[in-house]
C-alpha cells in the first residue's frame, strides 16, 4: 500500500465528523478521533471513533449501496472517505449514542474547504424522530 497517511503517529481529534448516504441523508458522529500508528514495515494506518446512532447508521445502510465519511480535522484538513469500513454496537434504539468505529477501506481524498461546505449544506441530518 502506497503510504497516503499524511499524519504523524498519535491521535487527533475531529472537529466534525458525519456518514452520509449518496442522497444526502447523513448522521453525525461526535466526540470523534482518529488514530493514526505505522506497521512493522514503516507505513502509516489510520482508524478512528465517534459517538452516534447505531439506528441511524442501520437506516443509512439499509438505504444506500455505499456511504461516505466526512472529516473536518479543523482548517483546511477535510476529507471525504468512501466507502469506510463502520462498526458499531447492537443498539437499535432511536435516542441511544454508542461508540462507532471506523476505518478506511481505500485512501481518504483531501477535499477543498469550499467542496466541504456544499457537502455539509447539502445533507440531511437524520434526527431522532428518523
Amino acid at each position: 500500500m502506497e503510504q497516503w497517511v499524511p499524519f504523524r503517529e498519535g491521535e487527533y481529534l475531529v472537529e466534525e465528523a458525519f456518514i452520509m448516504a449518496p442522497d444526502g441523508k447523513a448522521m453525525p458522529l461526535e466526540n470523534s478521533m482518529i488514530e493514526v500508528f505505522e506497521d512493522e514495515a514503516g507505513l502509516r494506518h489510520l482508524r478512528g471513533r465517534g459517538m452516534g446512532r447505531a439506528y441511524h447508521l442501520t437506516l443509512l445502510m439499509e438505504d444506500a449501496d455505499h456511504v461516505d465519511l466526512m472529516l473536518d480535522l479543523g482548517g483546511e484538513f477535510k476529507y471525504r472517505m468512501p466507502d469506510p469500513e463502520v462498526h458499531s454496537g447492537k443498539i437499535f434504539s432511536p435516542d441511544v449514542r454508542s461508540i462507532i468505529q471506523f476505518g478506511p477501506s481505500t485512501p481518504w481524498e483531501a477535499i477543498s474547504e469550499a467542496d466541504y461546505a456544499a457537502i455539509r449544506l447539502g445533507r440531511r441530518l437524520l434526527d431522532a424522530g428518523d
